[in-house]
């Protein structure tokens, strides 16, 4: 028999708050979500997604039109260019802020006027999946919290986590270079506080069990403005203790347990993803038992196709992929090779040595793209993620510099994402193929800039009619792929893979659909030379009618030796 919710619920707070009552807790924390104690659960390991999901991820003013608020316009562009293609939309943080584009929230529970209101979010969010962020870890140093912070007032005066001088924070990880302590001075003398991104973004104390209670109706709130999806944002640094790692803790993982058993319980189809920028092992772990994440970023992902398509050998991605498990029913992993953010780096840890992830960095320098750094335990500066555009990391390979075969490049990158087991994700300036952008890099004095361009609607529709330029060839080719994706039951993101053994110079895996009625072959080749396949060595059973979903062409002789051109692909299916 299923245990009642606020029983439940007081069972995770317990590992969380020991010292507290923990019931009353439990019975508070209902109450900001506006649940019943005896709200029937949702069903268990149901998955809220199939092939025809594919995310989009943009900021709201990616694309703007002269006069109009940007979220009307992302609107725009949305159903007239993408209404066939996307099924959801990550809206990056469209709050009021003071730094970080938008990840030093002012206030949570407002729109950016800048960007446009509540209606225009919710004008979205009838129409497409909305993603949104929980920006969780942190807060701005300018939010009405920290100003009562620094006034010792209330509602925030013991909102954001204090360390006191002498505290052990040499175990502690850290993303950045900043100091991770800085100095506040308050009504009643200085404080340190810790933040883990920079000195504007302050760190929350989950230790204080009325920062849960906030977020608890910040989440109801996103609930009934349509957010389906919630990005947990930097999760992972959410509890902290000094003489430890403070990453990773297990009060971390039991908020996020409760958390999504208060989200899943206001809202059955809503959905939980944990932005974790760390190595692969470590990543996997927020799945928890199937009762954190639904889904995580797959941030190997990015740096290692990235460095397989740039040196031609797919050793590491294939690797990789066979010590990948396959998620859970009710699980799956979010798919992406370019972001808002860089390359990360971290995420290759244990999958390529120093040397293969310097050579990576070095290549990525020649075509443009600059490194930003975090700061280790002993004091020394490590490469942390590398800002470039996708569209100028596939410019090339490592030993041969830039050639003409950019486009193919990049277009097989994004055929073998949308092939592989889980949720593809398209960062608008991958979708369009956008280059390195200095000059923003230049106005903003922040590397990540480089890809965080914005363009006018009018400019990006004319730019995207001409199939003569890279934009629009990328543009018109990704939907056609998309459309291809969307159709096939093999390419449901729980439907079963296996890894094929084709040589270094040919990536390959298998999909199979749940219900074994569609086998799907997807062959890629990575580098640039042609590269022979012999279909009877991947074991098309002869009583079936094989086609290339790619081409369209039916495949006559299974005893074949096909060449594939530089980075050509197969996708070969039995139906």
């Amino acid at each position: 028999m299923t245990q009642p919710l606020a029983s439940r619920l007081e069972a995770m707070l317990q590992a969380v708050y020991p010292a507290h009552d923990c019931d009353a807790l439990a019975e508070s924390l209902l109450a900001a979500m506006g649940l019943a104690q005896n709200t029937p659960s949702p069903p268990t390991h149901q998955n809220l997604w199939d092939q025809r999901d594919v995310f989009l991820i943009t900021y709201a003013d990616s694309v703007q039109r002269e006069g109009e608020k940007p979220l009307r316009t992302l609107k725009r562009f949305l159903d007239d260019c993408l209404r066939d293609s996307v099924s959801a939309v990550h809206i990056l943080p469209f709050f009021p802020y003071s730094s970080d584009d938008g990840f030093a929230v002012m206030d949570y529970l407002a729109v950016n006027e800048a960007h446009g209101s509540w209606a225009d979010v919710e004008a979205i969010a009838r129409d497409y999946r909305l993603m949104a962020d929980l920006v969780i870890n942190h807060m701005s140093a300018r939010s009405r919290w920290f100003e009562n912070f620094r006034k010792r007032l209330d509602p925030g005066r013991d909102y954001f986590f204090e360390a006191r001088p002498g505290d052990d924070i040499s175990r502690v990880v850290r993303p950045r270079t900043s100091p991770l302590l800085s100095p506040v001075q308050t009504d009643d003398g200085e404080r340190l506080v810790w933040c883990t991104f920079s000195e504007d973004q302050v760190d929350l104390n989950f230790a204080n069990p009325r920062v849960l209670l906030e977020f608890a109706a910040i989440i109801r709130q996103y609930l009934e403005h349509g957010v389906r999806v919630f990005r947990m944002d930097a999760v992972a640094f959410l509890w902290k203790e000094p003489g430890t790692t403070c990453i990773h803790l297990q009060q971390t993982h039991e908020l996020i347990k409760v958390l999504r058993l208060l989200i899943e319980h206001h809202t059955p189809d809503a959905m939980v993803i944990t932005e974790t920028n760390v190595p692969n092992r470590e990543n996997l772990t927020y799945f928890g038992n199937a009762n954190e994440a639904h889904a995580v970023y797959n941030f190997s992902l990015p740096p290692l196709l990235i460095n397989t398509l740039v040196t031609g050998n797919c050793r590491h991605l294939k690797t990789w992929l066979m010590s990948m498990p396959p998620a859970q029913m009710g699980t799956t992993y979010l798919n992406f090779i370019a972001s808002h953010d860089g390359i990360g780096l971290r995420p290759t840890d244990g999958l390529l040595d120093d040397e293969e992830r310097q050579r990576l960095v070095n290549t990525m320098e020649s075509f443009g793209g600059k490194v930003s750094y975090r700061r280790t335990a002993d004091g020394r500066d490590q490469p942390y993620e590398i800002n470039i555009a996708l569209w100028n990391a596939l410019s090339g390979t490592a030993s041969g510099g830039a050639d003409h075969w950019q486009l193919q490049r990049f277009l097989c990158a994004h055929t073998i994402m949308l092939a592989l087991e889980g949720i593809p994700a398209f960062y608008i300036h991958s979708l369009l193929a956008t280059e390195n952008d200095y000059s923003r890099v230049e106005h903003t004095g922040r590397l990540r800039s480089i890809n965080r361009s914005q363009c006018q609607l009018a400019e990006l529709e004319q730019v995207l009619a001409d199939r003569s330029s890279h934009h629009g060839q990328v543009f018109h080719e990704l939907k056609r792929l998309i459309a291809i994706r969307r159709a096939q039951p093999a390419f449901h993101p729980n439907a079963t893979q296996f890894t094929l053994h084709l040589g270094l110079q040919l990536f390959g895996f298998w999909r199979q659909s749940t219900r074994r009625d569609q086998s799907l072959f997807c062959i890629h080749n990575i580098s640039c030379e042609p590269q022979q396949v012999a279909l009877g060595d991947i074991n098309l059973i002869g009583t079936d009618e094989w086609t290339d979903l790619l081409t369209g062409q039916p495949v006559t002789d299974l005893t074949a030796t096909v060449t594939l051109k530089p980075y050509q692909s197969l996708w070969l299916s039995n139906r």
